[in-house]
């Protein structure tokens, strides 16, 4: 029993038994004490999250994104259907060859990322490392053949290592870069990811424009073999030319037939003209080797982006707090559906079915100590004693649920520390301030907390009056006009409430009640002693106290159960050290 804490209560909880067979409807209240007892649950794991996301978004490296828009014109033609397949696959054509090696293989080596650490130094993954432990494994070189063909490996080793370089910066920017197109239109948006805004800026550009110069090269390679085909066809053309005309000048000098000549003339004006036109397509061709046009124009260069994309910290800490708050609540209805420690009145009154469960709860308003007053002191005041506030109300329940004049109530507690002889010395008190003679008596062997605090220097006490019943004259302590005290005394081997029981003492309850009006009990925890077994059927009644979020339902029902399977009448239960949330 702690004297110096101060406790406050509540009326006493009638509560109906459920109904047989079904569960009691889920209400409002229920769901604000659900969050009342565990929001620490909800906090604790939402702040965990919280810090979690917070930590990423501090410590990771920033990625700003620059984008370069070019205008793609299509050389298309047909019909407007054919035109528009035609265009879908001429663009989305060019959207690979802008993804292609050649172009970002080309941007690396433009602007040096093989040698950038951001492209290159990156620690592999542990899953990377596997694989490439793997592949080294399986695919080591053959040292002996390579040094019999006299390639040995130091040889080939700075040319493959600097493939691998370029290869490994050639991948961490494909990985970088999105190339798209907007809507339905010719246009396509080239967007670069970087560490820095200038970086970002650059590689956009620089894809764009090494984009255009595949373009180029690619059309260039097609004018040129195309030229190459010309010319081939054009000495044709310049032969057969030649032919027809010389057979037309040969038939000219000696005409025989006039259809023949203009047949002649015909064949060799049709030569000409082929030719011309085959010979102005080639000149064609080599105009477009030596000035190459690009299908490709850029129309918005990459700016300086102004904010980082990535990490995105608002959208992350937002989605850190919805999954800690979701995780929190589930984690705390776990803990709410299968914890069994007793933290409402309704888990006793509905299983056992208990007249009344009482909560008391710890004050915080006041710190100031309140010790029993020792006897002997020749004052007949009781404002020393730490009467609980709210407790009237449990007395008056105790005693009337009894209907009798003369009651021996017994208090029990589950477990030790629950606070059951703090509650036995108050119900004492408030009993003898109704103007009932009261006796409290201390029968807690294991712990006898209130003889410690009120009479610690008694010389006789319960144990002297069980074996001499005119001491009690003496051993009961006068504490009011109206309270005795009756101390435990000094225990041998057998515990003051099992020889009760026996009824072959000097004291007997019925004597008890001749001189008082109540009479109190204050019994071993019942989990530390068999004391409350043994006494509860000589009793009136028996008040079981639990301690909140401590004691556990189960251990509170069999002791229950055991109380009455020996013929206890059971009163009601307490709750007691309930935090004040409880009654708000």
């Amino acid at each position: 029993m702690t004297s110096s804490t101060i406790f406050s209560g509540v009326s006493p909880i009638p509560l109906a038994a459920a109904a047989p067979g079904g569960n009691s409807p889920l209400t409002l209240r229920d769901m604000l004490f659900f969050l009342r007892m565990r929001w620490l649950w909800v906090l604790a794991t939402t702040f965990a999250f919280l810090a979690m996301a917070g930590t990423y978004v501090l410590t990771a490296d920033p990625t700003f994104v620059a984008s370069t828009q070019l205008l793609i014109v299509p050389q298309v033609s047909g019909s407007e259907a054919q035109r528009a397949f035609a265009e879908d696959a001429f663009i989305e054509g060019q959207l690979e060859i802008a993804r292609s090696s050649d172009v970002v293989g080309g941007t690396v080596r433009a602007l040096g990322l093989d040698t950038d650490p951001d492209f290159v130094d990156q620690t592999p993954s542990l899953q990377d490392r596997a694989k490439n432990w793997l592949m080294g494994i399986s695919s080591e070189p053959d040292t002996e053949s390579q040094e019999a063909a006299g390639t040995g490996p130091r040889q080939a080793q700075p040319h493959a290592e600097d493939e691998r370089i370029q290869d490994r910066a050639i991948a961490t920017l494909l990985n970088m870069i999105g190339i798209r197109r907007v809507g339905s239109s010719t246009i396509i948006e080239i967007s670069a990811a970087a560490s820095t805004p200038q970086r970002a800026v650059d590689i956009a550009d620089m894809l764009a424009r090494q984009y255009i110069q595949k373009n180029i090269a690619m059309k260039a390679n097609a004018s040129r073999q195309y030229s190459e085909w010309l010319e081939r066809f054009v000495s044709e053309q310049q032969r057969g030319l030649a032919e027809a005309a010389s057979a037309l000048a040969s038939f000219t000098s000696n005409p025989r037939d006039q259809f023949k000549l203009a047949e002649l003339q015909s064949a060799t004006d049709a030569r000409r003209s082929l030719y011309e036109n085959t010979l102005n397509q080639l000149t064609e061709a080599r105009q477009r080797i030596t000035y190459p046009v690009s299908d490709a124009t850029i129309v918005s260069r990459a700016t300086l982006p102004l904010s980082k994309a990535r990490p995105r910290s608002t959208l992350i800490i937002a989605f850190a707090a919805a999954v800690g708050l979701g995780l929190g609540l589930a984690l705390a209805m776990i803990r709410h559906v299968g914890d069994r420690r007793i933290i409402r009145p309704h888990q006793i009154a509905e299983a056992s079915g208990l007249p009344f469960v009482t909560l008391l709860a710890t004050s915080r308003k006041t710190h100031l100590p309140a010790r029993f007053l020792p006897a002997g002191t020749g004052s007949s005041s009781t404002a020393a004693y730490p009467v609980i506030p709210g407790m009237a109300e449990l007395s008056a329940t105790v005693v009337g649920l009894r209907r009798k004049r003369r009651v021996v109530i017994g208090i029990v507690a589950v477990d030790p520390g629950s606070g059951a002889s703090t509650i036995a010395c108050e119900l004492a008190v408030l009993s003898s301030r109704s103007g009932a003679h009261t006796l409290l008596i201390d029968a807690a062997a294991q712990k006898s907390s209130l003889s410690k605090s009120i009479a610690p220097h008694s010389s006789t006490g319960l144990v002297d009056v069980l074996d001499n019943g005119e001491l009690i004259q003496t051993a009961a302590l006068p504490l009011t006009s109206t309270l005795k005290f009756l101390p435990l005394g000094k225990v041998e081997a057998v515990t003051p409430a099992i020889r009760l029981s026996s009824r072959r003492t000097q004291l007997s309850f019925a004597d008890l009640k001749k001189e008082f009006d109540a009479v109190f009990i204050d019994i071993s925890a019942f989990s530390a002693s068999p004391d409350a077994n043994a006494i509860a059927p000589e009793l009136d009644g028996v008040l079981v106290v639990t301690s909140h979020g401590r004691t556990s339902i189960d251990d509170t029902l069999r002791v229950i159960d055991t109380l009455r399977n020996v013929g206890a009448e059971i009163l009601g239960a307490v709750i007691n050290h309930a935090p004040e949330r409880m009654h708000s």
